[in-house]
């Protein structure tokens, strides 16, 4: 071992996401961690041919081959699709800090998260319902139409929608042999380790009908450890008029306090009763302002990556740090520093059917218009083809990019969206 890596700590982060890669790089001079990467990009050709023959179970065995030998002192993901399971279950059994795969497993399975919430929290569940796969047209749904239908397991909403009566719902699930293929692999790896690990059974590629809800929606981000829970904020979720897609998530929310306080009452009761004791989650609630009525959206086991800067704009102070110290065991606690701004967003742009031209503005030209927005971080997702064609149907949007930054206040803030897009040339849409 060389001098310069000697006395890290060595952290393996699995299906590294945009954010995790920009984290890291702020780590470069703190000299504290050297970072390992596993993983591939489930999505994008090449690295996608690997779902074909992708076998889970002797990925971790491999994994903890490799990482016993390299002499690992923690494990991150925050890849809802595979990463998060299987970094718990190898930190697991490398003896590493780490959370429980069967909480992991109860939050993600979205029928059996449903179940366990109705027995701790039922107050704050909607009506649901099991749907299997292929839908068959003879089975009665247990609650009427319209309904908001969504698959047992996935990822960024991926197929998540409402639908009217049976003939719709079936439209919506018309797959050709490809896409089928591609959402089974997806599935497959969740499947074969719920079975080996737990007791439940029932088919995650299955679907579950939520009834319809209405109102605002709030994102509560925070972390376990040692069994208690702490939280980072409230975030406020703005989506694009009547539709499902995010259009951006805002810090500080504007919810009412005791609305807040609230929520995290819930999510303190139901991340306790389901051993969830050990990283970071993100919990997405409905809210009627008129009743202040909760309703849980789903829990994400899970940092919410996009997000985590927010916090450092407004609260100054790094989630990432405390991420990263949670992976090697240490004991972290949140400690707010000298912010620079008041308020933060995460802007997300979408088009809602196939663009007729795209142009992404040239490496050059982005690092020199936010040269003078230091803060700012801008990712571009451009697709084509098949590609684009399948997440607008999945999706029923396309995002092509996200831009988070900071202002010193809400107007600010917007003032500074606005001239990034206008020297950009990106359509600000609605924001």
């Amino acid at each position: 071992m060389d001098g310069e890596t000697k006395g890290l700590k060595k952290i393996l982060i699995l299906f590294a996401k945009d954010w995790d890669h920009i984290a890291v790089q702020a780590q470069k001079d703190s000299n504290r961690y050297q970072f390992y990467f596993e993983g591939f990009d489930l999505f994008q050709f090449p690295d996608n041919i690997r779902l074909l023959s992708f076998d889970v179970v002797q990925y971790i065995k491999k994994l903890g081959r490799k990482y016993r030998q390299i002499g690992l002192d923690g494990i991150i993901s925050n890849h809802e699709q595979f990463g998060t399971l299987i970094a718990a279950l190898l930190a697991q059994r490398l003896g590493l800090p780490g959370n429980d795969p069967l909480a992991i497993i109860a939050c993600q399975h979205k029928l059996y998260s449903r179940l366990l919430q109705q027995k701790i929290v039922p107050e704050a569940v909607p009506r649901f319902a099991y749907i299997s796969y292929p839908v068959d047209i003879k089975t009665p749904i247990e609650i009427p139409f319209p309904f908001f239908i969504k698959p047992i397991k996935a990822t960024y909403s991926v197929l998540c929608k409402k639908v009217r009566n049976f003939s719709e719902l079936r439209q919506h699930l018309r797959f050709n042999y490809f896409e089928e293929l591609l959402i089974r692999k997806l599935v497959q790896p969740f499947a074969e380790l719920m079975l080996l690990l737990s007791p439940m059974r029932i088919d995650p590629n299955g679907l579950i009908a939520e009834e319809i809800l209405e109102g605002e929606q709030i994102n509560i981000d925070g972390y376990c450890q040692g069994g208690l829970v702490y939280f980072l904020g409230v975030i406020d979720e703005i989506m694009y008029p009547d539709t499902q897609a995010f259009m951006r998530f805002e810090y500080p929310s504007v919810a009412p306090q005791q609305i807040q306080n609230h929520a995290m009452e819930i999510t303190t009761k139901l991340l306790q009763s389901i051993n969830y004791c050990h990283g970071f989650f993100n919990i997405e609630f409905f809210y009627q302002p008129l009743t202040n009525e909760l309703k849980i959206i789903e829990i994400n086991p899970r940092a919410a990556s996009q997000l985590m800067n927010l916090y450092e704009h407004v609260d100054g102070y790094k989630p990432y740090d405390i991420l990263f110290a949670l992976a090697v065991g240490e004991k972290v606690a949140i400690k707010k520093g000298e912010a620079h701004f008041k308020s933060a967003a995460s802007f997300i742009f979408r088009h809602f059917k196939k663009p007729q031209d795209q142009k992404k503005p040239h490496n050059t030209e982005i690092k020199q218009v936010l040269k003078t927005y230091p803060d700012a971080d801008i990712m571009f997702y451009y697709k084509k083809g098949a590609s684009l064609q399948r997440e607008l149907k999945w999706l029923g949007s396309y995002r092509y990019a996200v831009l988070n930054l900071g202002g010193i206040s809400r107007l600010d803030l917007f003032n500074r969206f606005q001239s990034i897009c206008q020297k950009l040339n990106i359509p600000p849409s609605m924001h």
